[in-house]
């Protein structure tokens, strides 16, 4: 990556241009006189910085250029710093810029130390918020599992147990609410298992009816029952060599509870309507939301079943347990579905970022991911706000004092570490504490950026 610092100058009046280019020193300045010059600018020198006029002449349709420059350029390059130039008077213009992306704005007649400041400002506001994706990626970049965002300790320690257990030759049951990941975190064991080569095969138990279950999972022979025109796999032999993941097992019925009980028992199976046992080598990974200790207690799930099913037992935490993840995904959430949409440059507004945290996310990150994408298709102009998230207040915390005093502190510092994107500096200052006292902190409550 190069330090240069490349400003670009879009101003039709040459001598504001010569007076502007010979104004700045230790910048690489190009020059553009309308939307062209300026749109081809940019894709050739990628400026962190661009002063635009927005009084550029209007095309042959009397279309403003001013405006439309500077969407096009924050289109090419979202992160520019677009510094505009409104006459004097026209206040209403600068803000207007500033609502669909504008950085910041000076009134002509140009102040030339005024505006040196406002571009050294810009200059360093773009090096700083680099360097923080940087950091967050790195820290991404060690927190992925199968697809898996996080930065929260609770769910590191889920990654990492999948990752320790994920080369040994056993079943895996994940207890979770629902939208929490759980298939993520099962592509994840698979992608990280021996068994990688092998097909990874997912099929919601919830979502079959009773007398097609059977059918799916261990397959029928041609002629076992009216339809049956030809013999077909289950999924147990689709997952022949890689892993078959039976998502909601707590709605099994108990009667194919037995004969997947068999199957874990002698790793055979018996297609409807066959009568070969076809030995198959497929892992299995469950996961329920349901309280599967109070069903085995209710004798709605058989017991042996269960036993065979949670060799390993990862319980994965809700996205209110993971302080700061919320903020994390949403963003990574913001940036997938407006690029998508051809709206890149969208930005979470303050109060969007405080609902975001504040919000108990009784959907986990599904719930996360759908608001997300709401509010980049119905928000006007380039910032989301909670309004377009419609996000209401968070739930209350715990009671005790000293146990309050202990969620608060951690659960700020996560959040402002989520806000700043991992940057120190950034998160000291938006708790109102020193560095020193913020690591200090940290070092108390066992926190890492």
């Amino acid at each position: 990556m190069t330090d240069t610092k490349s400003l670009l100058i879009v101003e039709d009046d040459p001598g504001l241009q010569r007076q502007l280019r010979w104004a700045y020193d230790g910048y690489a300045i190009s020059v553009a006189g309308d939307r062209e010059a300026a749109i081809a600018t940019v894709r050739a020198t990628e400026p962190q910085v661009v002063t635009l006029d927005l009084g550029l002449p209007p095309d042959p349709d009397g279309v403003g250029e001013g405006f439309a420059t500077m969407e096009a350029i924050l289109a090419i390059k979202p992160d520019t710093k677009i510094v505009v130039a409104s006459g004097h008077g026209d206040r209403a213009s600068a803000l207007r810029a500033i609502e669909l992306g504008a950085w910041d704005f000076y009134a002509k007649p140009i102040d030339i130390d005024a505006l040196g400041l406002i571009v050294a400002r810009a200059f360093h506001v773009h090096a700083l918020e680099a360097e923080n994706r940087r950091l967050a990626e790195r820290v991404e970049g060690q927190t992925v599992l199968g697809g898996m965002l996080t930065a929260a300790p609770e769910m590191l320690k889920v990654t990492r147990t999948i990752e320790r257990v994920a080369p040994a030759d056993v079943s895996v049951l994940l207890l979770g609410a629902s939208g929490t990941g759980k298939e993520l975190l099962a592509r994840g064991l698979h992608d990280a298992s021996p068994r990688r080569r092998g097909n990874f095969v997912a099929i919601n138990c919830a979502a079959i009816p009773e007398t097609l279950l059977e059918s799916e999972l261990f397959g029928h022979e041609k002629g076992a029952f009216t339809g049956a025109v030809k013999t077909t796999e289950g999924k147990i032999e689709q997952a022949a060599g890689g892993t078959l993941f039976l998502d909601e097992i707590g709605d099994v019925p108990l009667p194919l509870q037995v004969k997947l009980l068999r199957f874990l028992q002698e790793r055979v199976i018996e297609r409807i309507g066959g009568r070969k046992a076809i030995p198959v080598d497929t892992r299995i990974v469950c996961a329920t939301h349901r309280d599967i200790d109070a069903m085995v207690a209710a004798q709605t799930f058989r017991e042996d079943l269960y036993y065979r099913l949670a060799e390993i037992v990862v319980r994965i935490p809700s996205l209110k347990e993971r302080p700061g993840d919320a903020v994390l995904l949403a963003r990574a959430f913001l940036d997938r579905h407006a690029r998508q949409m051809g709206q890149g440059g969208k930005r979470f507004a303050p109060d969007a970022l405080s609902a975001i945290d504040a919000w108990g996310w009784p959907g986990n990150v599904r719930e996360l991911e759908n608001r997300v994408k709401r509010a980049a298709i119905m928000a006007d102009g380039k910032h989301i706000t909670a309004a377009d998230l419609d996000l209401g207040a968070g739930d209350d915390g715990p009671i005790n004092l000293k146990a309050a005093r202990e969620a608060a502190d951690r659960g700020a510092i996560r959040h402002a570490l989520a806000r700043a994107q991992g940057n120190i500096s950034g998160t000291a200052r938006l708790l109102g504490i020193s560095r020193p006292t913020l690591y200090d902190l940290m070092k108390a409550y066992d926190l890492q950026p």
